[in-house]
């Protein structure tokens, strides 16, 4: 039997195992970036911006302080200082019937956290892209 996708997540996350996201992301699945303006799709796509963000966000400060879940939906509203910056975000997660998720969105407040996430971000992806690991 399937663990619950948020059981997963948090699991992965607290490990820092990006190695883990592929079985957790639908094929189709969605990626709303905070950053980037159009929707990101396909697992591949989605599983780099997850993995970039394992590493972003490893930080021991981060935690979850809210949590609010739905049926097949989640918010999960997070708090972390990176770079003497607090970071406060969410994550809408929304899951199929199959327990994978479908669709993952991230809001990151204030600007100044919003520009540090992007140079961290985009440096971890390029990273990925050039062969290294970005989990």
């Amino acid at each position: 039997m399937r663990s619950h996708p948020l059981e997963t997540w948090h699991r992965l996350l607290a490990a820092r195992d990006a190695s883990g996201l592929p079985a957790l992301i639908a094929e189709d699945a969605v990626f709303h970036s905070p950053i980037v303006h159009t929707p990101l799709r396909g697992r591949a796509l989605v599983v780099a911006y997850l993995s970039a963000a394992f590493a972003v966000f490893g930080d021991p400060s981060f935690q979850y302080v809210r949590q609010i879940v739905g049926e097949r939906d989640a918010a999960l509203e997070f708090a972390v200082e990176l770079d003497g910056v607090q970071v406060n975000g969410i994550d809408l997660i929304a899951w199929n019937d199959d327990g994978l998720i479908v669709d993952f969105k991230v809001m990151i407040r204030p600007l100044k956290a919003i520009e540090l996430i992007h140079r961290k971000m985009a440096a971890m992806l390029a990273s990925a892209h050039r062969g290294g690991s970005a989990a």
